[in-house]
């Protein structure tokens, strides 16, 4: 029979790891570890930034000779071919607009000055209706009056 102080050493054992322990690392903080820097064999000594290097960490921007290369970049990119041919499409397309906006506003005028011309046939056409109903009313009073003419012929 297996004894409870035994059964408890097992399994400990199936927990503990047989492989020797790692020796113990330095842990005097020489040297700050970033994110993204690589683990080297060998600490090597902190060293002071020199001029062309950055101090900032990963996002850091050096700003001290950027503000001449950027103007520079600028220049250039403004004079480049394919940026001018975008700028040269957008001012055609914005002149196209502009005719177009005017012919539209041409096309409303002529539509609503049409419909006018419209309106003033039409009352002139009833205008021209009454005169000829009038008339025709006058003629056939004179056609009455005409009727008795021609007794002695």
């Amino acid at each position: 029979m297996i004894s409870r102080t035994d059964s408890a050493t097992d399994i400990m054992h199936l927990f503990n790891s047989h492989q020797p322990s790692p020796p113990p690392q330095d842990t005097s903080p020489t040297r700050s570890r970033s994110l993204f820097s690589g683990r080297r064999s060998s600490p090597s000594p902190p060293q002071p930034p020199s001029s062309n290097q950055s101090n900032g960490g990963f996002f850091s921007r050096r700003r001290s000779s950027s503000s001449s290369s950027s103007e520079d970049m600028n220049r250039s990119i403004k004079k480049d071919p394919s940026i001018s041919a975008a700028r040269q499409k957008v001012a055609d397309a914005e002149a196209f607009e502009r005719r177009a906006d005017k012919a539209l506003a041409q096309a409303r005028t002529a539509v609503s000055e049409a419909r006018a011309h419209v309106r003033n046939l039409e009352r002139e056409a009833l205008e021209d209706a009454r005169r000829a109903k009038a008339k025709q009313a006058e003629a056939k009073t004179v056609s009455k009056s005409a009727k008795s003419l021609g007794r002695h012929g």
